[in-house]
């Protein structure tokens, strides 16, 4: 390896580390050796093999400074081949050695991006609700991406970087100072001069490229959010278009100054250290050629020390730069960890049941609830703020207590921000209670598993959310095995058969990001459809209609009578009409449920309920759709 190359890997891993000066934990490194653990035999092959390899480099200069000598010395040119024959077959070992220690770095370090990939995706997705309200998604990606990779080099280059450079320099010192211990020195004596500007410079163009990265990422922030359907939507009608693109016009131009000013340092740099290394070479030669024509010292010893040269300074640039290589991994490490240290605020018992068989009721029994504070679900790191907010969250529900008796409809109504849509997170466990009982099947949802939870439960919320996939793929989500003819049914029955079939690609048809190719109704409908296909035995119905004009809403409607017949049902409803022949409606304010009963019996009470009743016929919002007198 020539001086230049060690100087752009030196540069390259000073620029690309993560600058952080920390004092690690010894957890961490024991955490770290449980990763590494299952792929120990591995790791040791991967070492022994470093150590060889570094063997067989530092034995190619010693066996070329022979040749040289037996060609002063007028040997049989049958020992001249002989060296040759044996440097070409430490070459041809040397690159089979250096593909196979490549395989098991490379195999090392993908296996420990899966293993801490995977350990982070299940853990996130046993993390609440609200710790998804809180996080940048982008950050939460990075952790899977950028940090895991950072974790990955530890592995697969600093490991058998530290190791071989070590055995390589050691081995490479003892056989410079057994040829010329004067030349070797001197050649020390120019390290600085090679290692010290190329951490300089290296930090220097560290802080350029942390402020290229950092408006590389506000760039790309803002055109996620201008290139997404209603982002694009809000610019179009409210937005400044001139001022949108001077600003990432401005971005953009001092992206471009800093890489011109990087590749010129970059360029000053290797010029400087080439310098550098023609010199020492010179040394070598100037002061070896004297030493070897004075007789002191061998004509093949001078070969074979410029050749040792190069694999002197290489591993000496090298571990001078190895402490930041480390603590960057560990950094990233540290990153990962802390994902995995957040405990997940709904974890499943050991012996959870399953949801009993037959028709299912919901029961709220004295249910009081909290948001939990930001300390509880989230990290300072992913909501990108200096620190968490540690207030406790205010209680929202306040001595909850109701029961939907198998096959009844219950219906929520109440202001906006009453607590409606809290309760109905309760029974699928989106929220665990603070106090209090939330039962399915007369079973506490914390005792039930939650694939038995999935099973016996479907929800549609005010704003059904389709994956970037086709019509299939979101359908099958809530029933995987469900048979091409199912499908067609579902759409058949919530309004959507004559829509999908009229699609270019039909059930295969892309419905886009949210699921913005469709209308607003048409996503609605498709949630609903996806919910009949799942055929649960409990429905939650969170203003399922709330998107659909009145000749989709009585579609659905229609659709959803059918689906909630002999099936338990909390229906959360905005639009009054469509809950008045609910077996139970439960009027909650700030909290709390202030009136229950059937709407006959509300309206005479002339209470809440009926204050509600008259604002929406004055202001002229009623409609004749009712699911429960459908049902």
């Amino acid at each position: 390896m020539s001086m230049e190359t060690t100087a752009w890997m030196q540069l390259h891993s000073v620029m690309n580390a993560q600058q952080d000066r920390r004092p690690f934990a010894r957890a961490t490194l024991r955490r770290i050796a449980g990763f590494a653990r299952p792929h120990r035999r591995r790791i040791v092959q991967f070492v022994l093999l470093s150590v060889v390899t570094a063997l067989l480099a530092v034995a190619t200069p010693v066996l070329a400074g022979r040749v040289v000598d037996a060609i002063v010395e007028g040997s049989d040119p049958g020992t001249v081949l002989s060296i040759a024959a044996i440097i070409a077959i430490i070459a041809l070992a040397e690159a089979g050695l250096g593909l196979l220690n490549r395989w098991l770095s490379a195999s090392l370090g993908e296996d420990l991006i899966l293993s801490l990939r995977t350990a982070v995706f299940d853990h996130v997705q046993r993390m609440p609700v609200a710790f998804f309200t809180r996080t940048r998604t982008g950050a939460l990606v990075s952790r899977l991406n950028n940090d895991v990779i950072g974790a990955q080099r530890a592995f697969s280059n600093t490991l058998s970087g530290v190791v071989s450079n070590v055995v390589t320099l050691l081995l490479t010192l003892a056989v410079m100072l057994s040829l010329s211990w004067q030349i070797t020195l001197l050649a020390l004596v120019l390290l600085p001069v090679f290692v010290v500007p190329a951490r300089r410079m290296g930090a220097r163009m560290a802080r350029l490229q942390r402020e290229a990265a950092g408006h590389n990422a506000a760039m790309s922030t803002r055109m996620t959010e201008r290139f997404s359907a209603p982002g694009a939507t809000l610019v179009k009608l409210f937005g400044r278009p001139d001022e949108e693109s001077a600003e990432f016009a401005a971005r953009a131009r001092r992206v471009r100054d800093i890489g011109v000013r990087t590749a010129m340092a970059q360029s000053a740099f290797i010029t400087a250290l080439t310098l550098v290394s023609a010199l020492a070479l010179a040394l070598v030669y100037g002061l070896g050629g004297y030493y070897a024509l004075r007789g002191s010292l061998e004509p093949g010893a001078v070969v074979a020390l410029a050749l040792l040269l190069t694999r002197l300074y290489a591993p000496l640039t090298a571990l001078a730069g190895a402490r930041v290589e480390i603590m960057s991994a560990l950094v990233s490490f540290e990153r990962v960890f802390e994902v995995l240290d957040l405990k997940p605020l709904i974890e499943e018992r050991p012996d959870a049941r399953q949801v009993p068989h037959g028709p299912v009721a919901v029961e709220f029994e004295k249910v009081r609830f909290a948001y939990p504070s930001a300390d509880k679900v989230s990290l300072a790191s992913l909501e990108e703020v200096a620190a968490l907010d540690t207030r406790g969250g205010a209680e929202v529900l306040h001595e909850v207590s109701f029961r939907a008796e198998p096959g009844q409809t219950v219906a929520l109504v109440g202001s906006s921000g009453a607590g409606k849509s809290t309760i109905a997170q309760l029974v699928p466990r989106l929220y665990d209670a603070d106090s209090g009982v939330v039962r399915l099947g007369g079973v506490d949802v914390r005792d039930l598993s939650a694939a038995s939870v999935r099973e016996t439960l479907g929800m549609v919320t005010q704003d059904g959310h389709l994956f970037h996939d086709s019509v299939r793929a979101n359908l099958l989500l809530a029933r995987p095995g469900a048979s091409e003819d199912e499908l067609w049914d579902a759409l058949r029955r919530s309004r959507l058969e004559d829509l999908v079939a009229s699609l270019p690609d039909g059930l295969d048809t892309v419905v886009g990001e949210r699921g913005y190719r469709l209308s607003g109704g048409e996503r609605q409908r498709l949630t609903i459809a996806r919910l009949l296909l799942a055929q649960q035995r409990v429905v939650i119905l969170d203003e399922a209609t709330a998107h659909l004009d009145n000749t989709s809403e009585a579609a659905v409607q229609e659709a959803l009578a059918e689906a909630l017949e002999g099936r338990t049902a909390v229906v959360i409803a905005h639009r009054l009409s469509t809950v008045r022949a609910a077996d139970l409606i439960l009027v909650v304010e700030d909290g709390r449920i202030v009136e229950r009963g059937r709407h006959e019996d509300l309206l005479a009470a002339d209470g809440r309920y009926a204050e509600l009743y008259r604002t929406q016929f004055a202001q002229g919002r009623e409609k004749h759709v009712d699911v429960a007198e459908v049902a």
